[in-house]
């Protein structure tokens, strides 16, 4: 099984020291989202755990953690987000300098193969505008070439979660020929710096502009991790168009600090502090704790290790 660690929030940056007591005890209580009180049971024995997949936009608090995990027997690779949005949406990061430090240093430590970068999501306004973005990619893709093989773009999904928090914002619309006119830039650049432009769930960008639809949990690659065939149906949890591989999510929404304001993660700053403020590393749920009226169940987990053998 492969364990998504976490679409929903932020685990290297806020949660490594949990994480890891996680994976040394062997099992992690998931609650429901849609349901808090139905909670999940999830096997953390790397006998059936084949990858780990990190999304984070700030890996240093993991990155002395990454032998550890390294002993415990875990294969792994990151989704690592730097975009090229303000101070106005990402108010809580580091400044970029020392994030695409850290960018390059977690590749020296494991290789551009499994180092992917997010350049989502794309929010235009009127000072964010395609110029604006083209130059800011340019400037990250000189910095990145050789540490990384692959960068996925989206341009912004405005949920309800998005509205709210984006609000004020103004967000500019582009016609679908701008659109393709930008992202064919884009792709141009990627190109010069030898990166692989991939498009998340957007058939626009990979029909008409001729972008690689991404595979962010990624079958193909976790077969290359482990030297060894697959075998992952496709993620049926995930939007129309998403290429992902079935995986298991490990987080909880509402509990990412970073602050985002495109974020469709979390519903206010308020909640989030509120759901922060409850973590305790020892815990086996994220946040908050048992209070005996939930169901636990015991999650179906497998490898998905193919019985017929390696590949190399």
């Amino acid at each position: 099984m492969i364990v998504s660690a976490s679409r929903r929030t932020d685990i290297p940056a806020f949660y490594s020291d949990w994480l890891l007591n996680r994976l040394q005890a062997g099992y992690v209580l998931v609650r429901n989202p849609f349901n808090p009180l139905q909670v999940s049971r999830v096997a953390l024995d790397p006998g059936v755990v084949d990858c780990l997949v990190f999304w984070t936009k700030n890996p240093a608090p993991l990155l002395p953690r990454l032998d550890e995990i390294d002993r415990l027997g875990y294969p792994y690779f990151f989704h690592y987000t730097l975009t090229g949005c303000d101070r106005i949406l990402e108010q809580h990061l580091a400044d970029l300098d020392t994030r695409i430090a850290a960018f390059r240093r977690l590749s020296e430590r494991i290789g551009p193969e499994r180092m992917l970068w997010r350049f989502d999501p794309i929010v235009l306004t009127p000072t964010l505008d395609p110029g604006h973005y083209l130059r800011a990619f340019a400037q990250l893709a000189q910095q990145l070439r050789g540490c990384t093989r692959r960068c996925t773009i989206s341009f912004l999904s405005v949920y309800a979660k998005c509205k709210r928090n984006l609000a004020g914002i103004g967000l500019l619309p582009l016609e679908d020929s701008e659109k393709i006119r930008f992202i064919r830039g884009l792709a141009a650049l990627a190109a010069r710096f030898e990166i692989e432009l991939c498009a998340c769930c957007d058939p626009l960008l990979t029909e008409q502009c001729g972008i690689a639809a991404a595979r962010c949990i990624d079958e193909r690659l976790v077969a290359d991790i482990l030297g060894q065939l697959v075998r992952i149906k496709k993620d049926s949890g995930q939007r129309p168009g998403c290429g992902c591989a079935a995986s298991i999510d490990i987080g909880a929404y509402n509990t990412c600090p970073h602050g985002c304001r495109y974020c469709y993660a979390n519903v206010s700053p308020q909640v989030v502090a509120r759901n922060h403020a409850a973590h305790d590393p020892q815990s086996p749920l994220l946040t908050g704790v048992l209070n005996g009226r939930e169901t636990i169940t015991e999650r179906r987990m497998a490898s998905v290790c193919s019985p017929q053998g390696r590949l190399f």
